[in-house]
């Protein structure tokens, strides 16, 4: 069973930064990728940010420029980087991990932490 747990979230004024990290009950090299997402009410869950095995980033266009995945491979932990927040920031922010099998493709995720950005 893999557990992800995310901690950092919080409350900001626009313009400043915070970073969130989730931390994996397992080595992270295991999994082919992991991300962040989020989910704003009344919107569906997007992407935000993944790095790969590889050690190979993509971001969704909303945060390219502001935000920086990185992981810390003798922790087992990944985390998110945020700069020049904005109030459309405002979201639970989800950690991902991406386990792909013969038997398929397992996504597991964490409890979810709540970032609020002030105007």
């Amino acid at each position: 069973q893999v557990q992800l747990v995310e901690s950092g979230g919080g409350l900001v004024q626009a313009g400043k930064s915070l970073r969130l990290s989730c931390a994996a009950s397992r080595n992270i090299f295991d999994f082919n990728h992991m991300g962040w997402y989020r989910q704003a009410p009344g919107k569906q869950r997007e992407l935000v940010a993944v790095i790969t095995s590889g050690g190979t980033s993509n971001y969704g266009d909303s945060v390219k420029g502001r935000f920086t995945i990185s992981r810390d491979t003798a922790k087992n932990t990944v985390a998110l980087q945020m700069d020049s927040l904005k109030p459309e920031d405002t979201a639970v922010y989800y950690c991902n991990a991406v386990l792909s099998r013969i038997t398929g493709r397992h996504d597991y995720w964490g409890q979810g932490t709540q970032v609020t950005v002030s105007s």
